[in-house]
């Protein structure tokens, strides 16, 4: 069975596993944005801090994700769980990275501008420090997207959602008519959600920040 007859027999399969795996990539980067923006407005205005908040993000990096997927599994189970866990601290370094640079870059003079027309502390950040922090913070979004992509495909190991699931049937099934056309199903569906993601970040980019401090 060539690539394109495998497609058209298993389209509904494959359309499923495709939505699965957007929306648990979606979820855990409403989670990790969430958290990860917190993060930096409390650790942005102290040195030590905003290296401590980098370097234990950054940290999680280092650990392989299906270690760390093996590792939450006889914590929290197989499924949903050690997926949604493991995404979304994967998530967090660019955007903690990136929403720290990006408040840390506001003009100090705009903030305090704010402060002499009455504005309270929240306001500003809120109405002038967020606002022009938030390209960068949404490069950040943009990355940590595009990485999550890839490492929830690992999430099948654990019984978890998404497009995994074809790619670790063809590796299991190696040498099978199908394998190669399950491996690459998965991978190309994979490539496909990213560069779509990757294009409503584009457009989101270009409604929310006024073109006088895109970058």
């Amino acid at each position: 069975m060539n690539f394109w007859d495998y497609l058209g027999n298993r389209h509904q399969q494959l359309l499923t596993d495709a939505y699965q795996h957007a929306s648990a990539v979606f979820q855990c980067m409403v989670v990790a944005t969430v958290l990860g923006v917190i993060i930096g407005i409390v650790t942005y205005r102290s040195d030590w801090a905003g290296s401590l908040a980098t370097t234990a993000t950054s940290t999680i990096l280092t650990v392989p994700s299906l270690a760390m997927i093996g590792l939450l599994i006889p914590i929290v189970g197989l499924g949903v769980a050690p997926t949604v866990i493991a995404l979304t601290l994967y998530g967090l370094l660019p955007i903690v990275r990136n929403a720290i640079v990006g408040l840390r870059g506001v003009d100090p003079s705009l903030v305090d501008a704010a402060k002499g027309i009455g504005m309270s502390r929240g306001a500003r950040l809120f109405r002038v420090e967020l606002p022009l922090a938030w390209p960068p913070i949404l490069t950040g979004i943009r990355v940590s997207t595009q990485m999550l992509m890839g490492i929830a495909a690992i999430a099948a190991y654990a019984s978890g959602p998404g497009l995994g699931n074809e790619i670790f049937r063809g590796i299991a099934s190696l040498g099978s008519k199908n394998a190669l056309n399950q491996v690459l199903a998965g991978t190309l569906g994979i490539i496909v959600l990213a560069l779509l993601f990757d294009a409503a970040y584009v457009l989101i980019g270009r409604l929310t920040i006024p073109r006088g401090i895109r970058v």
